[in-house]
């Protein structure tokens, strides 16, 4: 009931939100008649801080269109390459018509970066997919918004989530040979325990893991985050955070942990900060910063964003990571496709990378939760394990902002390309060849090479 609740409110609210915005235009456009009062620059902040506050905040794009390598241009083009009921797989695919350059960038490392799945769109990681663009095939899973996923679909476990990141583990193996996986916050987990059934198969296993502010062991230095999962029970979480999307949406009926109540927790957990950020907003827009003033916009457009999460994977989440930590206890059965039971051992890794890293000063996964994966992976050589503490980073720090760019990506760069096989180097005639049908399609002006269907001739990295 109380999500049908929230949505009469939105829709109630949205008229009240288009008529701030337009007022808020009215006062600030020089040319209207309401700006030339004395008080108009306030009255015209505050009506856009008032749209802001009420306006229903969608899915953000990637918006990477390009990315500058060593000087050269190199034009991005992003694509689907495999979409499941609830989780896309995206590319974002490098095109160049410098034959040099469009040889560098087919030498260079796969990378399947898995994004969380715990309120965000995977479009919060847009300056790590950016970042990462200059040196590697970038990958990443895009997860949907379960209030968009008909029912018909079926529903959507923690195995599932582990059974998804092996598909798509094993597609870029068929295409590529091998690859290295990246996990973020939430996902450390399944990709550990996708990768560590892989192992126990003595299937393939990607080349290296790198995990990043993750629950491991979210015994660790606890958070206010695990300190919830372990005051409230599992009926508590049950009956009180999980509700059925209502109607006008294509997943009616869901149970799903809704997005609004996601952010509300969000927001909850510094709301000074949230407050003053603000009152900042306010002032910027009445002194005409206008730089500083989207910079918050470009913040808020993304932190605001939610999506709900199906109800099976919320909950089995909270009891197998936060509550029973089966993960580091090795009681955790994953069930595979075909519906057997198998048991997750780490220990069973080998031939796989293992980097860790935290931020010094991370309030969502507390210092140890994610170096507790070298305790786990005791079959891979300690020679092939890494750990690394980020001085002065918070959670977001460790994969976004100057920190990101600066400290923690060369880190990562450096071990994706220690733990990559050398090759005997690709044909520069060929690249040529190549750079030549790019360079001509650009002038014949042909978008369907950059934006249609994936060919075997098709040139890029």
């Amino acid at each position: 009931m109380l999500y049908h609740l929230y949505e009469a409110q939105r829709a109630l609210i949205e008229p009240f939100s288009a008529f701030a915005l337009v007022a808020a235009k009215l006062f600030a456009n020089p040319a209207s008649p309401l700006a030339q009062t004395p008080f108009s620059q306030r009255v015209a902040a505050a009506y856009d801080l008032l749209h802001r506050l009420g306006k229903d905040y969608e899915k953000p794009e990637f918006s990477i269109r390009s990315v500058d390598i060593d000087g050269v241009h190199v034009a991005v083009h992003e694509r689907v390459e495999i979409n499941k009921p609830f989780c896309e797989l995206r590319r974002f695919k490098r095109y160049c018509d410098d034959p040099q350059t469009l040889l560098r960038l087919k030498e260079q490392p796969v990378v399947l970066i898995v994004a969380p799945l715990s309120g965000h769109y995977a479009t919060l990681l847009r300056d790590t997919v950016r970042t990462m663009l200059r040196d590697h095939k970038v990958y990443i899973t895009d997860w949907k918004n379960a209030r968009l996923v008909p029912l018909s679909e079926g529903e959507f476990h923690l195995d599932d989530y582990v059974n998804y990141v092996q598909e798509f583990i094993r597609y870029l193996q068929r295409q590529y040979g091998n690859c290295h996986v990246m996990s973020v916050c939430q996902p450390t987990v399944p990709v550990l325990a996708a990768v560590s059934l892989m192992a126990s198969r003595g299937e393939k296993t990607p080349l290296s893991m790198i995990m990043m502010g993750g629950p491991i062991d979210a015994r660790r230095s606890p958070t206010a985050v695990n300190n919830l999962a372990l005051r409230r029970s599992y009926s508590w979480f049950e009956n009180n955070v999980i509700y059925r999307v209502p109607a006008g949406f294509p997943g009616e009926g869901r149970r799903v942990y809704p997005g609004f109540l996601q952010h509300a927790g969000f927001i909850a957990m510094n709301p000074d900060r949230h407050v003053n950020s603000h009152y900042d907003y306010f002032k910027h827009l009445v002194q005409g910063d206008n730089e500083s003033a989207e910079a918050h916009r470009q913040f808020y457009d993304e932190y605001n964003a939610v999506l709900d999460m199906d109800a099976n994977y919320y909950l089995e989440t909270i009891r197998t990571v936060f509550q029973e930590f089966k993960l580091v206890h090795g009681t955790w059965d994953v069930r595979a496709p075909d519906g057997t039971l198998e048991r997750v051992r780490p220990q069973d890794i080998r031939n796989t990378g293992l980097l860790t890293v935290e931020g010094e000063l991370d309030d969502i996964s507390g210092s140890g939760q994610t170096r507790a994966a070298h305790d786990l992976c005791t079959g891979i050589e300690p020679r092939e394990q890494q750990h690394f503490e980020v001085a002065g980073a918070g959670h977001y720090g460790i994969f976004s902002g100057r920190r990101w760019r600066e400290k923690v990506y060369p880190v990562v760069r450096d071990f994706i390309l220690a733990h990559q096989p050398q090759t005997g180097g690709a044909d520069l005639a060929a690249a040529q060849a190549e750079a030549d049908l790019m360079a001509a399609a650009i002038r014949r002006d042909e978008p369907a090479l950059v934006r249609g269907p994936r060919r075997k001739t098709e040139p890029g990295a």
